[in-house]
């Protein structure tokens, strides 16, 4: 038995010499390598939130030119201004993107997506309002913004696998887990009309 438990100790003393010895060797080339594709995901996460910045930007312009041809829908305007408040009160550090911070940041934005696409609804019974060439523009630059948020979703998505894959292939993963440094980051998921802009076609041209 002593012999036993002694070969177990050697053993055990082994493995976590090669872990040390493989942590010099390519230690230093695994840590900048995390570095800087961590670096090329937070740097798209900006843009990101740059697009989405963009849309809760645009909200307050589109409801206040709605409210003077649809005031029997305050309703609906509530919900879109109280839809939009949560969105922009979640924050995420770009340095940490966890993948439950990720899927908070998506669903109050999906909630977002999905207040829009009621509104832009409703306001299509309003033929003034179609008409109006400040709101047509502000509609259009919506759907611009839509489009850019699923491009730059998309783009992060891309920066961060490679950064994933990293962390996660051998030997970086004992390096990772024997230092404890990095920790994998969270994707943008396909939820159900999350990856399409809301249907912002007026058909203007009637």
């Amino acid at each position: 038995m002593k012999k036993g438990a002694l070969g177990c100790g050697i053993a055990a003393i082994v493995g976590i010499l090669a872990i040390v010895i493989i942590g010099f060797m390519v230690g230093p080339g695994f840590y900048n390598t995390a570095i800087n594709l961590q670096e090329d995901a937070t740097a798209q996460w900006a843009n990101v939130e740059s697009s989405y910045q963009r849309r809760a930007d645009l909200i307050p312009n589109i409801v206040n030119t709605a409210k003077g041809y649809a005031e029997f829908e305050q309703a609906t305007l509530t919900k879109v201004i109280e839809a939009r408040s949560k969105a922009t009160s979640i924050t995420i550090d770009p340095s940490n993107i966890t993948p439950a911070q990720l899927q908070q940041f998506q669903e109050v934005q999906q909630g977002m997506t999905s207040a829009l696409s009621r509104l832009l609804a409703v306001f299509e019974q309003y033929p003034d309002l179609k008409a109006n060439e400040n709101f047509k523009e502000l509609i259009n630059e919506l759907e611009r913004t839509e489009n850019r948020i699923n491009v730059e979703r998309n783009r992060f998505n891309e920066s961060v696998n490679p950064f994933n894959k990293h962390l996660k292939t051998f030997p970086n993963n004992l390096i990772n887990t024997f230092i404890g440094k990095f920790e994998e980051m969270g994707y943008f998921e396909a939820d159900e009309g999350s990856q399409n802009a809301p249907e912002v076609d007026f058909d203007f041209g009637n």
